[in-house]
């Protein structure tokens, strides 16, 4: 260990290890077995739990930036960064101050968390995904590598979004003050699917266990339980009896 920043007011457990170059922050709580790679900072007040690995270049509890025109970033008084235990960080990943990231979340190189944003347990967010402000999303999701999730979002649990889907929440595209009263992210309802290249506009609701087929443009709410295609996106057929989430034989554990 060579160089490293620790404050003196930092709580570290017991066999956990921190490499090379690394600044760990004001009360920041770190529990027991973590693995902390080089040059890794550790924003003030952060909690991390227990068996907690954190790869090379990750920056945990970052406070966000405000442009001066933003519509969605506030310079509200943020929680501390809570990672709970048993998660995986990987290389050069970006969580801001106000996030809340559940048990067994595995998030991949190159991911960005910002703030006011809650995972579930056992989430996977694959690599270069970026999550914007004020979402929640379930447990057991899957976000495939370069999604991007909107501010003001909601995903449920068991939902598969595919690589490279973009979601919105701006109708007038960044004209004209109107639009900041109308600002809405996207919902995807419980183990609904959406397939490579698809786009999502601002307010839209996916339906419960419904399937976006690749490449998907939708421009209203899907029904639940149905087959989603095209440019505007239309109901096709029914998702197959054998792929509803009922008949998965999945349970939370």
């Amino acid at each position: 260990m060579t160089d490293s920043i620790i404050s003196k007011t930092a709580a570290i457990g017991d066999d956990t290890s921190y490499g090379n170059f690394c600044t760990i922050g004001e009360h920041v709580k770190i529990g027991h077995g973590c693995k902390i790679g080089n040059n890794v900072v550790i924003h003030d007040d952060t909690s991390i739990g227990d068996n907690v690995r954190i790869d090379d270049g990750s920056v945990i509890g970052k406070l966000p930036m405000r442009a001066a025109n933003s519509a969605v970033t506030r310079d509200d008084e943020l929680p501390p960064c809570k990672i709970d235990s048993d998660c995986i960080i990987g290389t050069h990943v970006i969580i801001y101050r106000g996030s809340d990231i559940g048990t067994k979340v595995l998030i991949a190189d190159l991911a960005t968390i910002r703030e006011q944003v809650t995972i579930g347990k056992a989430t996977i967010v694959g690599r270069g995904v970026a999550i914007e402000n004020k979402c929640n999303i379930g447990k057991y999701v899957k976000l495939e590598s370069n999604v991007y999730i909107t501010a003001y979002s909601e995903i449920e649990d068991r939902v598969f979004v595919a690589p490279c889907v973009a979601t919105s929440n701006d109708n007038f595209v960044g004209r004209t003050k109107e639009r900041f009263k109308h600002f809405k992210g996207v919902i995807i309802k419980k183990g609904a699917r959406i397939g490579v290249n698809s786009t999502i506009l601002p307010g839209k609701t996916i339906g419960e266990d419904s399937l976006v087929g690749a490449g998907t443009l939708i421009t209203s709410d899907t029904p639940p339980k149905k087959i989603v295609i095209g440019v505007p996106g239309k109901p096709l057929r029914d998702v197959p009896e054998e792929q509803l989430l009922e008949n998965q034989g999945w349970e939370d554990e």
